[in-house]
């Protein structure tokens, strides 16, 4: 496959590239979610190549382990459904966010706002979706009292902070390091360890996306500039592995195999190993460095990034929403079919979000400038340098 190349979009069409984008991935990885390589093969009498039904068929509703949830058919999955909560609190506070941010605005939002809910095919509290991980957010500030700003200790360590940061990244648009400190705060709340890193290295390479000729190359630098330690090792080694592939279908079991001395998870994705998600300075979530991956060896095409996300099984809905955020901010579009159909089937309006956040965005900004502007005026008046305009 050749390097795509791609014209310099701007922020409003990198932002809803990378909010849609990240849907889609989501409800294309939800029914093969929990899946190896092989299972997803042989179920499907080949790799998947866009929106599929459910893995039970029309016993979704009574299959364990998913029952009561409808995975497939586009509907998007709770890692869309915080995708756009965040986008609501931004929405609301039109500002750069942190912990007391989400205690303030998120947790209410999952708590007490009843919305449709694509696989329960009824309205809802988001809170009755979200995984146990997410509902750590409620039990913790709101029944626990924590300090927003350490909520997340304690929490199992996953992926559950990183799949919902893209919003940091749009925000801090082409200012990966902006992008990374403040998902680091935002997600304290949620998550600890390489969760929590995990976070904010999934803000940055959004970030670093939307800068002006960006290339998959140039987001995993901007990555390993900023990560550290096991998630920093982690996504070094996939995508040294990467770079050795031009077709998702020769690199799935060899990411596997690259992340697999970082991921706690063990083999068996549905049965963790005793020392899975707990926290640790040499491990790292095994869902961004194979979504990193995945956008270098579709070198940033979006479609074939997010289908060898799919096809590589395990929490593939994730790293299929975090390829999809990546290469939708670089600016490859996300196939219109696709999105129509994800939109329709969830009942969800995918492009509102991203309308809103380009709105808010724009205003944090004129924030930013003004902020800084009063910086450098009292950093001169001590005696530091006049910064001309």
């Amino acid at each position: 496959m050749q390097p795509k190349t791609h014209q310099n979009p701007p922020l409003d069409e990198r932002i809803t590239g990378a909010l849609v984008g990240a849907a889609v991935g989501d409800a294309l990885g939800g029914p093969v979610e929990g899946y190896s390589p092989e299972q997803i093969l042989e179920r499907h009498g080949g790799r998947v190549h866009g929106i599929v039904g459910p893995w039970h068929g029309d016993d979704w509703r009574t299959a364990r382990p998913l029952a009561p949830y409808h995975k497939g058919d586009g509907h998007v999955t709770d890692d869309t459904l915080m995708t756009h909560a965040l986008v609501r609190v931004y929405a609301r506070v039109r500002d750069h966010l942190d912990a007391y941010a989400v205690a303030d605005h998120l947790v209410p939002d999952l708590m007490t706002e009843p919305r449709w809910i694509p696989e329960l095919e009824r309205e809802a509290l988001p809170l009755q979706r979200i995984f146990l991980a997410e509902k750590w957010l409620v039990t913790r500030i709101q029944y626990g009292h924590a300090d927003p700003r350490e909520a997340g200790t304690g929490n199992v360590v996953n992926c559950g902070a990183a799949m919902y940061m893209a919003p940091v990244g749009l925000v801090n648009a082409a200012d990966p390091r902006a992008a990374y400190t403040e998902a680091l705060d935002v997600a304290g709340a949620h998550q600890s360890s390489y969760g929590r890193e995990a976070a904010g290295v999934l803000a940055a390479a959004v970030a670093a996306a939307c800068t002006p000729g960006a290339t998959p190359d140039s987001v995993v630098s901007e990555c390993l500039a900023l990560a550290k330690d096991g998630t920093r090792a982690a996504i070094e080694r996939v995508c040294e592995e990467a770079a050795r592939h031009t077709d998702f279908e020769s690199a799935l079991r060899p990411l596997r195999e690259a992340v697999t001395p970082y991921d706690t998870v063990g083999p068996d994705y549905r049965a963790p190993s005793l020392g899975a998600r707990r926290p640790s300075r040499l491990h790292a979530i095994e869902e961004l460095p194979v979504a990193l991956g995945m956008v270098l060896v579709a070198r940033g095409d979006y479609r074939h990034a997010v289908l060898g996300a799919v096809n590589y099984g395990r929490d593939c809905d994730s790293i299929a929403t975090m390829a999809g955020a990546v290469a939708g901010a670089l600016g490859s579009p996300v196939p219109q079919d696709w999105a129509k159909t994800v939109a329709e089937a969830s009942r969800l309006d995918l492009w509102e979000p991203a309308a809103t956040l380009t709105a808010v965005t724009r205003e944090i900004f004129d924030r930013d400038v003004t902020r800084r502007r009063t910086h450098e005026q009292a950093f001169a008046s001590l005696g530091g340098p006049a910064c001309s305009d």
